[in-house]
Formats: C-alpha cells, structure tokens, sequence
C-alpha cells in the first residue's frame, strides 16, 4: 500500500489547507459570536454564502463524491483532515455531514427523478438535508429494533413514529430528510427496512424540539427530535425499493466513517496546535507550560497518538477503495472505536493546558469536545465496533481450527 499524495490530491491539499487558514479561521471565531447574539440563531450568516461561493470558483466543492472530484477515498481523506481542523469549513466545500452520507445515497441508490429533485440541488449547496434514523424509545445501536414504520399502502407509503438527534434538521435551508422504518417484521433480518425521502413540508412532519449537546445546539445544524404521523409519500418516493433499507445504511456508512475520523484527526490537530502555543507562551511558577508537570510527555503522547490514527484510517480507506466494503469492515470499525478516542484525549489535554478559558467559548476547545464526544456514538457506538472487530478477528480461528 502506498498512502502518498497523488498529483491531484497534493495540490487540492494545499489549496484546502490554504483557504481554511487563510480564509475561514480568521473569521470563524467572530461567526459563532454572531450567530450566539442573534435572537435566532437559526440563520446563515452572509459570509457563509460568500465563503462558499469563493471555494466554489476555486474548484473546491464536492471532493467528498468520486463521481465528482474523481479523487479515491484515499486520496479525499486528508482533504477531509484539512477541513477537520474547522466546524465551518466542511459546509463551506459542501462536504458536510449528513450531506455528504445522503448525496452518496442518492447517487448509488437513487431514481432518475430523485436525482434530479434532490441530488442536483444538494450538489448545488442550495439545499441542506438530515437523515432520521436514530429513536428515543429504543436501542437504536441495533438498528433491528426500529420501531417507526414506512408502509406501503397501494400507491403511497405510509410513515410514523419518532426520530431524534436528526442532524441538520434544524438548519434553515434543509429540505428534504432520509428516513428509515421498518415494513415488514416477518421478512428476513436484514430485508425489513425502508428507507424514504421526506420532503420537510410534508403535512405530519412536525420538528418537536432541538437537542441539545453539552448544553450545545450546534446552530444552524441542530440534531432535532422530529415525529411522523401518518405521513403519505407517493410510493416513488422510496429510495431503491421496499425491504433495502439496511443495505443502504451500510454502504452509506463505509466512506463516511472515514470523512468523520479523518476530519476528527484534523480537529486533534487543531487542538495540539492550540495546546503548543499555550504551552510555549504562558509562564507559571516561572517555567512555560511546557516544562512543568510532564506537560512534554502528553505533547508527545498526543503527536504520537494523532499519527497512528491517521495511518489507521489511512489503510481503512484504502481497503474500501481496493476490496470495498465488505473487505473493510474490521477497519472501518477500528477506526470508529480509535479516533474518536484520540481526539478527545487530545482535546482534553489542549483544555487543561488552558485552564478555564479551555472550557469557554474564547477557544474552540469545548465545542471540538463536545463534536468528538458525540462521534463515539454517531454512526455506532463504540461497542457495537468493537464487537465487529471481535467477530472478525474470531472468525479467522474457527476456520483453522476446522
């Protein structure tokens, strides 16, 4: 395996990292105050179209999608590293999640007219989405247990129950959701659930309240508890026909714990950056940071930990692109238990070498907790990954001992 640039890569590279340092970090700090000022939050911010509009005439918007960057998984992750180091800068290229996961739905399990209604203005960045899958009132690490439903009822489907923490959903320009229910509970494990476009107007969807996350609502994101009652879809409205819905959620998830874990090591990477120049720059009891109590071992703890995991998800992103999904899965699954991990341990340590302001909103710190907090839940929690990994592991000494 060779995990170098590629000409193509190297050179978005450097110009993603550019316009992130050059043009979204040295505003994103005022964003957020702006936005926390507002009576309503739940707004896009002038700039925000304008950056997107710049990194759009520069060429950078949607890497995250082959079919339009042509760029390999491998080849886009450190572009999604490089984006990582911003909350801002994934929407400012479109490559934000769950954009991202959905428009890669819609791309490989699409109709023609899905495509048209609502991959083209997803691609355009003139619409936003969300996807609805997770439920308060069950375990929704086992997707199994579902309790919502998509019934077909002659030409229509039929929806209702509950979903929350549906990223995006709060966002002023989302328009359309994703949503997964279960049709038939007697068809076999992995053929009972749908998965339907809901456009947001739809008479019967009603977002019930924003969640917050550590006392954070992520705005103009937002992950919103959102209720189904007797929604009725033309039955096109289906993504790829009834009973599939599983198989779209796993190829939906491959490519895009990839893009979460490498934006997560760029956000480490923002984090050990902040923690070296505080380390350097305050004196304590006469000394740097830097020289007091083993604060030089955790920055080498921390460079050594954000190395690793990068290779790590370095080779789960070239085994998808060489053997796919099912040749990946032990990867994927390692790197969703590791990274989230290495983050937090980074960012944690960057908070105490802060002190209080580590907690504030004068640093980027506790919303970067916050975010890689959440992300040893999202797209399954920690032991679902590691029973993954087990199970594969285990599986190669059954054979052998046969």
């Amino acid at each position: 395996m060779d995990f170098a640039h590629s000409a193509r890569s190297a050179d978005l590279l450097e110009r993603v990292t550019r316009f992130v340092r050059a043009e979204i970090e040295p505003v994103e700090a005022e964003h957020h105050r702006e936005l926390a000022r507002l009576d309503n939050p739940w707004v896009v911010l002038p700039r925000v179209e304008q950056l997107k509009a710049r990194a759009r005439a520069q060429g950078l918007w949607n890497l995250f999608l082959p079919a339009e960057s042509g760029l390999s998984t491998v080849e886009y992750a450190p572009l999604a590293e490089a984006m990582g180091r911003s909350l801002l800068a994934p929407e400012v290229f479109n490559c934000n999640a769950p954009d991202t996961g959905n428009m890669e739905v819609l791309h490989l399990y699409g109709s023609p007219a899905q495509q048209d209604r609502w991959l083209r203005p997803l691609l355009d960045g003139t619409i936003r989405s969300a996807f609805c899958m997770t439920e308060p009132d069950v375990a929704s690490s086992d997707a199994t247990t579902m309790a919502a439903t998509a019934i077909p009822d002659g030409d229509e489907v039929v929806l209702n129950g509950t979903k929350w923490f549906s990223t995006g959903v709060g966002h002023p320009h989302c328009a359309v959701a994703i949503f997964m229910g279960l049709t038939d509970p007697t068809a076999p494990r992995h053929a009972q659930h749908t998965m339907v476009l809901v456009p947001l107007d739809t008479p019967g969807v009603t977002v019930e309240r924003m969640l917050p996350v550590f006392g954070r609502h992520d705005e103009p994101y937002g992950h919103g508890q959102v209720s189904f009652t007797d929604v009725r879809l033309p039955l096109d409205s289906v993504i790829a026909g009834v009973g599939r819905g599983f198989e779209i959620a796993q190829g939906r998830l491959g490519p895009g714990r990839v893009h979460h874990c490498m934006r997560l090591v760029g956000l480490a990477e923002k984090a050990l950056e902040l923690a070296c120049v505080r380390a350097t720059g305050r004196v304590a009891f006469g000394k740097p940071l830097a020289d007091l109590g083993g604060n030089r071992e955790r920055i080498a703890d921390a460079r050594i930990a954000i190395d690793q995991a990068r290779l790590l998800v370095l080779n789960a992103a070239w085994k998808l692109d060489t053997r796919g999904l099912d040749g990946a899965r032990a990867e994927v699954s390692q790197i969703k238990v590791a990274v989230p991990s290495m983050a937090l341990s980074v960012i944690d340590l960057a908070i105490q070498l802060h002190g209080a302001a580590g907690l504030s909103d004068d640093f980027p710190l506790a919303a970067a907790y916050a975010a890689a907090r959440s992300l040893r839940l999202a797209d399954g929690p920690d032991e679902v990954h590691r029973g993954v990994v087990a199970r594969l592991e285990l599986a190669k000494y059954r054979r052998e001992s046969r």
